[in-house]
């Protein structure tokens, strides 16, 4: 009987212990994306402002990653902001616009 009753505590320990880890991973990515969202803010860059197709030709120009000043970001940022600018280009399902 007190085993049990241990064991029952060993869970609950448990899933407090995951539940803890799992929304600080949730909040971690909802801070990154909140960082790019700013980021994208900062170089003046709206996802409604281009198609996807713009999008990914100005990430795929050398000569344009330097027109937006995106040469100077690490790859790993560079390629999250251009996830971002294109979910949120115009012809996608959650366009945005400047001043919105």
């Amino acid at each position: 009987m007190i085993s049990n009753l241990y064991l029952g505590e060993k869970v609950k320990l448990l899933i407090k212990i995951f539940l803890v880890f799992l929304f600080t991973i949730l909040s971690s990515s909802e801070l990154r994306a909140q960082d790019i969202a700013l980021l994208a803010k900062k170089l003046n860059l709206y996802g409604g402002s281009k198609a996807t197709v713009q999008w990914e030709r100005v990430f795929s120009s050398k000569r344009h990653l330097i027109r937006y000043g995106l040469d100077s970001l690490d790859e790993k940022t560079r390629n999250e902001l251009k996830l971002y600018l294109i979910q949120h280009s115009a012809d996608s399902q959650q366009p945005t616009v400047p001043g919105l």
